[in-house]
């Protein structure tokens, strides 16, 4: 096996290290749902569907691959309970493409422009810094040149865990005293990364909600600044995610898609609950793909989405 192989394989086992909590649940409760049972029939689907619901994959979503399951059992007459679990694993895959939610296979950026700019935005405590410094490790690994911007300038904390990754990882960090303009931070965050020919640049943001119309303001006013240095900036808009938190993550992104255009997502603690189903509701329900999943504590535990190899791992 080459290196390339020894390196998907390592990838696969994270993967499904990380989704283990989840899969034991949900595969328990299949074997439940069909139990006794030969063929897919009403009976089962309504299992099912309580299966979906109870794993976190949310009521709308759910309902919605519950019916692309009747469809196909009227369409094929007979579809046994044996064959559930494929049917199941390709309808969720669909889903999740129509979302675009596509496999990406590397940490390649676009070629067109430098540098590509990525605004992280999401509530304290979900992995937000985190997972900006796990992106620039794994962006760095890729051979790209990365800078942060430290603009979540309303704790000091932020800050400083921000620049404590930036050393770790090797990236300068820019950042301003505490109390300072997010959108100043932001200006000279790009500013640098320009003239110093940057391949991607990570902007941290406050992750406040409990002002929404504050919060809204701070967002629009970053970008409107970031145009003047860059004009197709922010080529991405992330928002950060604790998967452990189940249906509380939805309604943190509902939230957050009523004061920002939203264009991916990244879903963190993964490894740590069996509510991995939410990353198929969320994703399906805001019509918004996920492009990164954190698995674990090590910075190559954050992977680059795989719908297929996600939802095999997760009903495998």
């Amino acid at each position: 096996m080459g290196i390339f192989g020894l390196f998907n394989k390592k990838k696969k086992e994270t993967l499904d290290q990380g989704l283990e909590k989840t899969k034991q649940s949900v595969i328990s409760k299949l074997s439940r749902a069909v139990i006794g049972k030969s063929k897919v029939d009403d009976e089962v689907l309504d299992n099912l569907e309580e299966v979906l619901i109870t794993s976190d994959v949310g009521v709308d979503t759910t309902l919605k691959i519950i019916q692309r399951i009747e469809e196909r059992v009227e369409r094929d007459k007979y579809v046994s309970t044996s064959e559930l679990n494929a049917i199941l694993r390709e309808e969720i895959a669909t889903l999740l493409a129509e979302n675009h939610s596509e496999d990406n296979e590397s940490w390649s950026l676009p070629t067109d422009h430098q540098p590509y700019v990525i605004l992280v935005v999401g509530v304290n405590g979900v992995g937000k810094t985190t997972t900006i410094g796990k992106l620039a490790y794994q962006f760095k690994q890729a051979g790209k040149k990365v800078y942060l911007g430290a603009a979540d300038t309303y704790r000091a904390a932020a800050v400083d865990q921000i620049v404590i990754w930036g050393e770790r990882v090797g990236v300068p960090v820019i950042k301003q005293q505490m109390g300072s303009d997010p959108a100043s931070v932001a200006f000279d965050t790009l500013q640098s990364a320009k003239a110093n020919h940057a391949d991607v640049v990570l902007i941290d943001t406050a992750g406040r909600l409990h002002n929404k119309v504050g919060l809204m303001n701070e967002l629009k006013k970053i970008k409107e600044v970031m145009k003047k240095v860059l004009p197709q900036a922010p080529d991405e808009v992330l928002l950060v995610l604790d998967g452990s938190t189940g249906q509380n993550a939805f309604e943190q992104a509902k939230q957050f898609s009523a004061v920002t255009q939203i264009t991916s997502l990244a879903i963190t603690k993964l490894d740590g609950t069996a509510k991995g189903g939410v990353v198929i509701g969320i994703s399906d329900q805001l019509k918004v793909p996920v492009k990164y999943i954190g698995l674990g504590e090590q910075m190559e535990d954050l992977q680059l989405f795989q719908r297929k190899e996600f939802v095999d791992s997760l009903f495998g």
